[in-house]
């Protein structure tokens, strides 16, 4: 087949979405088929979509539409769901329902994903998102947890919605409770963190996350609405039970049998108490976790195959 995907891969270093395309497009193209990036080609099969807003080249859902109208009636457009909009883009949310509307096909995340994007139709599927190779390359064995609870957490985006107000406030409600934590916070961060207690660094590459992450006893994530969350992913897959919020979306999906999810600042070290008290068996499930993003691109590659 020929097969347009809308994002094209980049070299250097850049994130896990950027490895999705990648990995895609060589799978592809060792089964034979022939990957195109522009819709200058009147014999396109199918279209990949990773995202339906317009690309570098102005590209964008809408163009896919206009090829099926006028070029090619045939043509397939699986649409893979990624963001939602939920963290300060409500323009985006209605675009994704609109788009699904008019796909063959759609990939959900998961099943928060599809529940928020309110999609009824029968022409999809689930597949979750998976963390890069190397996070599970310096994950290590069971051991005692540190006198002091080492937790962290890393984000990009600095919306709101991340949870860093709960942050702010986690050491100082742990202390309350009788639980001694230091708590480290790398990624971007609003101006609010920095006259806290938490040990702040600045954004960091996978290569440098995947080392420092193992490092650590806790993962814990305070972060809502993710339709695919990636961070918490790579936490597990670091070996790090997880502390993680119920309002979280996708996330409450990933976590199960990995940690405990709590639904306030009230409830909130009673979560870690349960994690710090069945530590043992949630480390040995996270050490047990091995799925890789070449796990989710083989699940793409057979539903753009059928």
């Amino acid at each position: 087949m020929k097969i347009h995907i809308n994002r094209k891969p980049v070299s250097g270093p850049w994130g896990g979405g950027n490895k999705t395309v990648q990995c895609l497009v060589e799978n592809l193209s060792d089964m034979g088929h022939s990957i195109v990036f522009d819709l200058n080609h009147p014999d396109i099969d199918t279209v990949f979509c990773f995202d339906p807003r317009p690309n570098s080249s102005g590209i964008w859902y809408q163009t896919f539409l206009d090829y099926k109208s006028r070029v090619n009636p045939k043509l397939k457009i699986i649409q893979r769901v990624g963001d939602v909009g939920t963290h300060g883009k409500p323009e985006l949310t209605s675009l994704v329902k609109s788009s699904v509307e008019y796909s063959d096909y759609i990939i959900f995340p998961s099943i928060w994903a599809k529940n928020y994007i309110e999609y009824s139709g029968n022409n999809f599927s689930v597949i979750r998102n998976r963390p890069l190779n190397k996070f599970h390359k310096y994950k290590r064995k069971y051991k005692k947890l540190s006198k002091k609870i080492k937790i962290v957490t890393h984000h990009w985006s600095t919306n709101s919605k991340k949870g860093f107000d709960i942050y702010k406030l986690l050491n100082n409600n742990l202390k309350e409770h009788g639980i001694e934590s230091e708590f480290t916070y790398i990624g971007r961060y609003p101006k609010s963190l920095e006259s806290s207690d938490i040990k702040l660094v600045d954004p960091k590459d996978s290569d440098f996350l995947s080392k420092e992450l193992p490092n650590h006893d806790i993962y814990f994530t305070a972060s809502l609405e993710e339709a695919g969350a990636n961070h918490v992913l790579e936490g597990i897959a670091s070996g790090l039970p997880v502390v993680f919020h119920n309002g979280g979306g996708s996330i409450v999906e990933y976590c199960e049998g990995y940690g405990k999810g709590f639904s306030s600042t009230g409830d909130l070290h009673y979560s870690f108490q349960e994690v710090i008290k069945n530590f043992k068996r949630y480390k040995e499930n996270c050490m047990a976790y091995n799925c890789t993003i070449e796990d989710t691109v083989s699940e793409y590659a057979s539903i753009i195959c059928q």
